[in-house]
């Protein structure tokens, strides 16, 4: 196999023609990936305000607009992908569900009800680790509309 042909990712079959993943799928699996970053990220800056690092406050308040930025432009792109693509409907249900939440948890967070703000940012990391996990896997390429 040449060398460049090595990077080439593998070909899926779809209503039995084969189909190249697109630019698109990667461009979900980037998205996903800094989405449950950002949210990994909130998870640690949560962590240490409520170790008594007030200093964090601000970058908390930051990491909010990173995990809403990601979470819509993840929905766009899930959206895109099961519509114009072919692909699954559920990813872009997931990604309205992520993005609605982690609005709900921006202002429960703004309101300080930290009963309800820390356990629904473990539920959100939990959602999007999930999903992570799928975009990565195989099978998120391997069947569009079928996954």
């Amino acid at each position: 196999m040449p060398a460049d042909n090595l990077a080439a990712e593998p070909r899926a079959v779809s209503a039995g023609r084969p189909t190249e993943r697109s630019g698109l799928h990667l461009a979900l699996r980037i998205f996903v990936t800094l989405q449950t970053a950002a949210i990994l990220f909130q998870g640690v800056t949560a962590g240490q305000l409520l170790n008594g690092t007030d200093s964090m406050k601000d970058v908390h308040a930051t990491g909010s607009a990173a995990v809403h930025l990601t979470a819509l432009v993840q929905l766009v792109l899930a959206i895109l992908w099961w519509r114009p693509g072919r692909g699954a409907g559920w990813p872009a249900l997931v990604s309205l569900l992520i993005a609605l939440l982690g609005f709900v948890q921006s202002a429960v967070g703004g309101s300080h009800n930290l009963a309800v703000h820390v356990p629904l940012g473990m539920t959100l990391l939990g959602v999007s680790a999930a999903f992570l996990v799928w975009a990565w896997s195989p099978r998120s390429a391997a069947r569009p509309g079928h996954t």
